[in-house]
C-alpha cells in the first residue's frame, strides 16, 4: 500500500503512518512525504478554508504521484467561535475511487497566542514566541505545549487520519461513483 502525504512535516507523515497501520494492520505500508502548497493562506482562518487546503493538497499530490494508492492532505487551521480562537486540522484521504474526510477535535488558543495570530503570525510561530520554543509545529505542536504533552500533535492527527479512512473500511456504505 503506497501512501503519499502532501507534507514533509515529520509529525504529519508519522500521524498518517500511525492511522493507516491501525486501520490496515496487515498491510505493508510505504509512505512518502512531499512538499505541496495548499493554495490557501499560510494560516487558514476558517473551517472552510482549512478544509479546502487539505483537499487541494491531496488532489495536487495525486496528480504528481498517480500510481500510489492513497493521497493525504492535512491542513491545520483556526477559527473564532463564541469570541475564542480555536485550533483544529482537516485530513482528506483520496484514492482513485473514494474521498475520506475528518476533522480533529478543536481546542482553545490562549489570548497571548491569539493576539500574535491576529498580528499576522502563524500558530506555530506564535507558539514558539510565547513558549520560547523552536519549530514546535514539527514537534508536538500547540496541543502538546498546552497539555504538557498529554496529547501530542501526532496523536491528535492520527485519530483524524483513522476517521478519514472510514469510507475505505466501509466501501459498501459509500457511493463510489460520487467521488470519481
Amino acid at each position: 500500500m503506497k501512501v503519499i502525504v502532501a507534507s514533509e512535516n515529520p509529525v504529519k507523515i508519522n500521524a498518517v503512518f500511525d492511522g493507516f497501520k491501525r486501520m490496515f494492520p496487515d498491510a505493508l505500508i510505504e509512505i512518502k512525504g512531499v512538499k505541496i502548497d495548499s493554495d490557501v493562506s499560510n494560516q487558514p482562518f476558517s473551517d472552510e478554508e482549512t478544509y479546502k487546503g487539505a483537499f487541494l493538497r491531496a488532489k495536487k499530490v495525486k496528480k504528481l504521484y498517480a500510481s500510489a494508492d492513497f493521497f493525504v492532505g492535512i491542513e491545520g487551521g483556526i477559527e473564532v467561535e463564541n469570541g475564542e480562537m480555536q485550533s483544529f486540522a482537516w485530513i482528506v484521504t483520496i484514492s482513485n475511487s473514494l474521498v475520506g474526510k475528518a476533522r480533529t477535535t478543536s481546542f482553545q488558543i490562549p489570548h497571548r497566542v491569539a493576539d500574535l495570530i491576529y498580528k499576522g503570525y502563524e500558530l506555530g510561530d506564535a507558539d514558539d514566541i510565547v513558549f520560547g520554543e523552536s519549530k514546535s509545529k514539527q514537534k508536538n505542536g500547540a496541543v502538546g505545549l498546552l497539555t504538557n504533552n498529554v496529547i501530542k500533535r501526532r496523536e491528535l492527527y492520527s485519530q483524524a487520519v483513522i476517521l478519514s479512512l472510514i469510507p475505505y473500511k466501509n466501501k459498501i456504505l459509500f457511493d463510489v461513483k460520487k467521488y470519481k
